[in-house]
Order: structure tokens, then sequence, then C-alpha cells
């Protein structure tokens, strides 16, 4: 999901700052360039760590800056199909959950939560059980797998994940909890 990766890009360099070209300076302009685009082929860049390499600058007619291509370090996120994944659920709507996975929401459709009907109270902003009385709210810890994954690197806040959490081992944490309070329960009752 979190990857250190080694990248190259060209960055502009103000006028203004030309007498003062240095790895710090660099990585500034980069973190202001780069940091929250998405790319299908590294993911999402949460933040340049560390400048490597400056180039010579390159002047490009009628612009005021100067150029340099930098190699450097950054954490990216890139979540992978079938990945199991924790996060909290940020809203909750008639037709699921949005989970914050990293830098993106990931949605838990009604259907993949759990195999019991849940409705929606939009009062409570939770999804409810009548049989097992279990809900799923804001603020919930929730484990779920990737089972979709659609990345727009044009506009990052469209991209689109669809998680599941109706295999063993995944759902609302405290859920998880209590079957696996309840399994040691049994397993010391024999």
């Amino acid at each position: 999901m979190y990857k250190r990766v080694r990248l190259t890009d060209t960055v502009e360099v103000p006028p203004e700052a030309l007498d003062d070209v240095t790895p710090d300076l660099i990585k500034r302009l980069l973190q202001d360039k780069l940091e929250g685009r998405m790319d299908e082929e590294v993911g999402s860049i949460v933040t340049v760590t560390t400048v490597h390499d400056i180039g010579e600058g390159a002047v490009i007619p009628n612009r005021p800056g100067v150029y340099y291509k930098a190699e450097f370090d950054a954490l990216t996120f890139d979540p992978e199909m079938q990945e199991v994944v924790d996060g909290e659920v940020v809203e909750v709507v008639s037709f699921g959950a949005f989970v914050g996975i990293g830098p993106v929401d990931g949605l838990l459709h009604v259907s993949q939560i759990s195999d019991e009907y849940l409705a929606f109270d939009e009062e409570g902003q939770m999804l409810a059980s009548r049989e097992s009385n279990n809900t799923l709210g804001v603020g919930d810890a929730v484990r779920g797998r990737i089972v979709t994954k659609s990345i727009d690197e044009r506009n990052p806040r469209e991209s689109k994940i669809g998680l599941t959490a109706k295999q063993p081992g995944l759902g609302k944490h405290g859920w998880l909890r209590e079957a696996r309070q309840k399994e040691e329960a049994a397993a010391e009752g024999e």
C-alpha cells in the first residue's frame, strides 16, 4: 500500500529563488507540485522525502523561471487489488459506508458489509441490523479487502475503490473482537 519510490521530475525555480537552488528548495517545490497527485504507475504521491540529484538548469524562452530536473524519493500510496486494509468509516449513506484508507476513501457497499439486512438510520448516521443489533457508523474501525479499483489521474478525488467485508476476519473491528471472544469462551467451556 505505502511505498517509497525513486522518481525523476522537472520543477520550475522562480527568479527570486535562483540565488539559492538547494535540495531543500527543490524538495519544497516538488512537494507543492506533486503531493496529492495520482499516477497510474506509482499511485498517489503522499510526500517527497529526499532530493538526491539536481540537474543543470534550463531556460525556456518567454518563461521567467529556470527548470531543473531532479531525482528524488517519494512516499506513495498505491492500493492493490485483493489487499486487506484497515480504515475508519468517514461517512455513512443509504447504500453503504465510505472508509478512509490512506489519502483516499473506499466504498463498502451495504451488500458487502454483512449477510444480514442493514437498514440506514439517517438520524443516527449508521447502518443497523435488526437481527443482531450490529451497527456501523462514522468513526468505526473497519477491516476490508479491496475488490475494485478505478484510478482517475486527472481528478484523484474521483478515483473509486470498492471494498468487501463479507469474509472471515473482515468487518468492523468490534464485531471481530466479539466473535473472537465467543470462540475463546466456547473453547474454554469444552
